[in-house]
């Protein structure tokens, strides 16, 4: 029986997980398929280095790491990583532009007919 190489003694399970779903992230290392993406020869490019996808699931693998599973915009390959293969893409501020702008909070009136 082979014994399991664990990447860490840590256990990310005693913690929420490090992304939420539908956050962006960027690949920090290239995926090739090791045989378990249906469809594709082992081996065979999955996802490029720096490329943006969205998480989409969370899941657990040994007990010990979250896996998310990250839709990949350039690709269209759903791939599931650990934290330390993505990072977090911040909003630019581009896209800060097009978010909606709160509404300043109305002022009460500078006086009050109510007496106390």
């Amino acid at each position: 029986m082979a014994n399991i190489v664990r990447d860490s003694e840590v256990v990310e399970l005693n913690g929420p997980p490090a992304f939420r779903y539908g956050e962006r992230v960027r690949a920090r290392r290239l995926v090739r398929n090791d045989g378990t993406y249906a469809g594709k020869e082992i081996g065979e490019l999955l996802v490029k280095k720096g490329e943006e996808g969205v998480v989409v699931s969370i899941g657990t693998f040994l007990q010990q790491f979250y896996i998310y599973g990250i839709e990949f915009f350039e690709s269209g390959h759903r791939v599931g990583m650990k934290r330390r293969e993505l990072d977090p893409v911040w909003a630019s501020e581009e896209d800060e532009d097009e978010l909606p702008v709160a509404r300043p909070a109305s002022r009460a009136p500078a006086h009050s007919s109510a007496r106390p």
